[in-house]
């Protein structure tokens, strides 16, 4: 008989309001990916005859982004001052930073 097909994320839940399924559960469908939809995805075959099963792995790719964007900082002469620059992306982004466009 045709099987059943179901759908999990392994250690966690399927993306909420984002998931859909097509053409008869064998596609699965995310909308708005975020780095938290990788991991591993089980599709799951089953029918009275036995089960199989498919394990596909996901990983989300993103470009650097600022977690906190830099701002000017407007300082006297003996104060002091801190620059905070907290960027994210997968891979993870290298941070350097450069004082007249010299890397110190």
């Amino acid at each position: 008989p045709t099987p059943v097909i179901r759908w999990i994320k392994e250690g966690g839940e399927l993306p909420a309001n984002r998931t859909f399924f097509e053409n008869f559960k064998k596609t699965l469908k995310i909308i708005d990916v975020s780095e938290a939809d990788s991991g591993n995805y089980k599709c799951i075959a089953r029918n009275i005859l036995g089960s199989v099963h498919h394990v596909i792995s996901v990983t989300v790719k993103a470009a650097p982004y600022w977690i906190t964007a830099p701002r000017n900082l407007v300082l006297s002469p003996g104060e002091d001052g801190i620059l905070i620059c907290r960027a994210n992306g997968n891979p993870k982004p290298s941070i350097s930073w450069l004082a007249n466009g010299v890397p110190i």
